[in-house]
């Protein structure tokens, strides 16, 4: 799925349009943020793809959606 990352004045969010859903991201897996796993709020994992460590935001990605628990 697209995902949007970006940096809100609290932190980093991600933006899902195809399901007009905007979620504070509440942790990372790894420091760099790419190639690992993030939590949303609403308790979605997502894994982000491997980029650059210093990309720049907003960028929208293709990321994968992982159940609750996997």
């Amino acid at each position: 799925m697209k995902v949007t990352i970006r940096r809100t004045g609290v932190g980093l969010s991600a933006y899902i349009p195809k399901k007009d859903l905007e979620e504070p991201i509440i942790s990372v897996e790894k420091e760099n943020l790419w190639g690992g796993f993030v939590l949303l709020r609403n308790g979605w994992r997502l894994a982000l793809p491997d980029l650059p460590q210093d990309t720049r935001l907003p960028i929208t990605v293709e990321a994968r959606k992982l159940s609750r628990g996997d």
